[in-house]
This record gives structure tokens, sequence and C-alpha cells, in this order.
């Protein structure tokens, strides 16, 4: 009797392992091979062959967080850090070079980005997302592949604000402001995803919980329960009427002008 319970048990563990096998190989993405890209009939030349005409990129580029990539092999170990994102560069060399010849231009399409970053291309796949895919938007309007600061766009100055990619386009969203809304100190991406998010207008929350994850504070012992205050103010009734800037409370959301509430 005790032997036929074991057997039962061992058959039902092993029945639940089958099914968790069946559910991760149903939900889980098949592991990528991270390669440079490929250009039929090209072979690798080496750092110092790029060096001879893109000197103006070189020169810095020992200082860029992308100078760390290498593509080691026996020929030429830890000399090919511009050809694992631009692909092998013979081709091109021999042809006089030239822009888009016989080379990979991360520039035009963001395939090469998304051999190393592999979160990133998961999020331009969500519902609002900045139109990258689309061909629209490339990688490199708000980053700079090559420079000290890749969170920065090319030509920025090293002090530059944290926003000051976003502000390349948005630039109603990033002017200065008589009130200005203290989260935009830190960053656009205090409060959206850039890359993209299955919230509008790329937020990281849809609702008021976006403001309270800065604006929620303890309630002291004089406050009724159920009762909310942010600062001195009651908010109990007017959390109830939506989010904090759709409700007409605080609609400028970004600074204003003739409000410290952030109003219009």
């Amino acid at each position: 009797m005790k032997r036929g319970r074991i057997i039962t048990g061992a058959i039902a563990l092993g029945l639940a392992g089958s099914m968790v096998a069946a559910l991760n190989s149903c939900s889980t993405a098949p592991a990528t091979l991270v390669a440079p890209p490929a250009i039929p009939g090209a072979t690798f030349v080496g750092n110092k062959t790029c060096a001879e005409c893109h000197s103006a990129i070189t020169r810095g580029f020992p200082s860029s967080a992308h100078a760390r990539i290498h593509l080691e092999d026996a020929h030429a170990a830890g000399q090919t850090g511009c050809e694992s994102c631009h692909g092998p560069a013979s081709l091109h060399v021999s042809g006089g070079g030239g822009r888009g010849k016989f080379i990979v231009n991360p520039g035009k399409d963001p395939a090469a980005c998304f051999e190393c970053h592999r979160q990133e291309q998961a999020e331009f796949q969500l519902p609002q997302h900045h139109p990258v895919l689309e061909k629209k938007m490339n990688c490199a309007q708000c980053h700079d592949p090559h420079g000290s600061d890749i969170l920065k766009p090319a030509g920025g100055l090293a002090m530059a604000r944290l926003s000051q990619a976003c502000a390349q386009c948005h630039r109603e969203q990033t002017r200065p402001f008589v009130f200005e809304h203290p989260a935009l100190r830190e960053g656009c991406t205090v409060c959206h995803n850039p890359h993209g998010s299955v919230n509008a207008k790329l937020l990281i929350q849809r609702d008021l919980n976006l403001c309270l994850r800065c604006h929620a504070q303890v309630q002291g012992t004089s406050v009724a329960r159920g009762q909310i205050y942010i600062g001195n103010i009651p908010h109990t009734d007017y959390l109830r009427m939506g989010a904090c800037w759709s409700s007409g409370c605080h609609t400028a959301v970004h600074g204003s002008n003739v409000d410290v509430r952030l109003r219009y």
C-alpha cells in the first residue's frame, strides 16, 4: 500500500514537472546569439584602419561605454570595436568609403543596437512607443553612440541637462517656466518610459498613482481615518475625480507661468 502511494506521488510529480516544462517552452523566448552585423563577402580590418578616415570619431571614442565592445577572435582580438556594430569593413575600405556603402549604419537601422539592447527592443513592441521600428526615428537621434555620454545626443554640451535629448523635439514641455515642476530636474524619465509603454503618452503609470510616487505622504495623527492630505490640503474628494492632470486640477504638468499649483 505504501509503495503504491510512493509510485502515485512520483507520477504526479512527473506530470507536474512536464506541465511546467511545457508552459516554459511556450512562454519563454529562445536564446539569441549576439553577433556583429553581417556584410556578405566582407572581412574584418580592425580599429586602426577605421581611424585613418574617421579620426574625429575615434579620437573621443575610447571614453565611450561602447568602446568596451569587441568581437574577440583569433585574428584581431580586441581590435574590432568599430566593426562590432558596423560590420566587417573590408569592402567599405576597398570601395573608398562613403556613407552607407558596404557598411552598417545603426543610425538608419536599429537592428545592430538591438543585438545588445534586448530590453529596449521589447519595449518598442509595446502599444505606445517612439516610432523607431517604423523608421521615423533612430537611436542616434537621442543617443550619441560614440560619445562619452550615450544618454545624450551627439553635439550636446558636456554639462547639458538630463532632458536634452527629449528637448530636441518636445520644446514646449521642456522650456523654462516661472513655476517649474521639480520632477523635470530629475529628467523626463521620472514619468515617461522613452522607448515604450502600455500607457498613453509613454507614462510609467496610467493614473494618479504616477503623481503619488512622489507626492504621497504619511497622514498625521490629527487626520480622520479615510482622509488623504497632500501638503496641507485635503485631497480625498479630488482623488476620486481622476488623475491629477485630467481632473482639471494640475493641468500644466510640465510647468506654469501663472500658477504655482501648475495650472494654465
